[in-house]
């Protein structure tokens, strides 16, 4: 097989870099630094979301990187995705406007809807009583504005399930590129990834060291007999495995660092690959949550059935 998996192709043509930086939970007055050490070390793919509150830290890194020749625009993948109180059609190209504000950019080359769910404007977290009715299908013929305009390059979703895709793909114009979710060894969604595939859809996996919250998945993943008994065979860490299992999936993936040393071992999956006859056994390791099957909203506010 060609080890190399540096790029996914997307339904519209475009190649998502295979991995990329993810920002969830970076602290400011760090995520400057993180994001001009990922993008000097080779990243160029840079996962965001207005939720995450630092996309303005994130733009300031990326103007003076650019500004410095360090790196051209076009030659970096900038994803962010639309929070649940902007679900209103009105409000999806104001909230993308805002972002493009905040990244100091012209476009971003994907826009996600970040939840299958919408929540009461204004309301700083999404608990249950700040929930509202969802209608996705207008939201996503505003997500397709988007794209016509060219503000947004690519489109898709984000902790999207078969169904809540299947349900949408009935009225969809234009179909998503990118269904992003959780995606890792103890989380392995194969019915979601069988779905998207046969769609076209790419799936992009977060947490794909494992989840740090809750019941600490990335523990499970790391200390997991099988990916420590292939990274011992192949010469790479736990950590490396994970990830590779990922792009020989069909998956890009969103590890998390702020460590320059950590950063370069995330990247450096690209040039080897877990053997053929290894990659099939990845699916007799026991799943976290395969029993309740219950999907994260937000981490400590709201949970909600899986609904394959």
């Amino acid at each position: 097989m060609a080890d190399k998996i540096s790029f996914f192709e997307l339904n519209t043509g475009a190649k998502i870099p295979s991995v990329g930086l993810g920002t969830y939970g970076a602290k400011h007055g760090v995520i400057q630094n993180t994001v001009t050490t990922a993008i000097k070390v080779g990243y160029r793919h840079i996962d965001c979301a207005s939720m995450y509150n630092n996309e303005k830290e994130i733009g300031s890194a990326l103007k003076k990187l650019f500004n410095e020749g360090i790196v051209r625009r076009e030659d970096v993948w900038i994803t962010s995705k639309l929070w649940c109180t902007d679900h209103f059609p009105e409000d999806v190209p104001k909230a993308l406007n805002k972002t493009l504000l905040d990244l100091q950019l012209d476009y971003v080359d994907l826009y996600l809807i970040h939840w299958p769910v919408s929540a009461k404007k204004g309301a700083v977290v999404v608990k249950a009583e700040n929930l509202t009715q969802p209608d996705i299908p207008s939201t996503w013929r505003a997500m397709e504005a988007l794209y016509d305009s060219g503000k947004a390059r690519a489109i898709g979703v984000s902790n999207f399930s078969s169904k809540k895709l299947g349900d949408l793909l009935k009225v969809a114009r234009i179909i998503p590129a990118v269904n992003q979710v959780e995606l890792h060894p103890v989380w392995q969604q194969p019915k979601l990834h069988e779905f998207c595939q046969s769609k076209g859809i790419h799936l992009t996996g977060y947490s794909p060291l494992g989840s740090q919250a809750g019941e600490n998945v990335r523990k499970k993943v790391l200390d997991n007999p099988f990916v420590k008994m292939v990274a011992q065979e192949v010469g790479k860490s736990p950590a490396q495995v994970a990830l590779r299992w990922g792009l020989q999936m069909g998956h890009s993936v969103l590890p998390k660092s702020i460590s320059e040393a950590r950063l370069k071992e995330n990247l450096d999956v690209l040039h080897w690959f877990i053997p053929e006859e290894l990659l099939p056994k990845f699916s007799q390791i026991e799943q976290a949550r395969e029993a309740n099957k219950r999907r994260r909203i937000c981490a400590q506010y709201l949970w909600c059935i899986q609904d394959y």
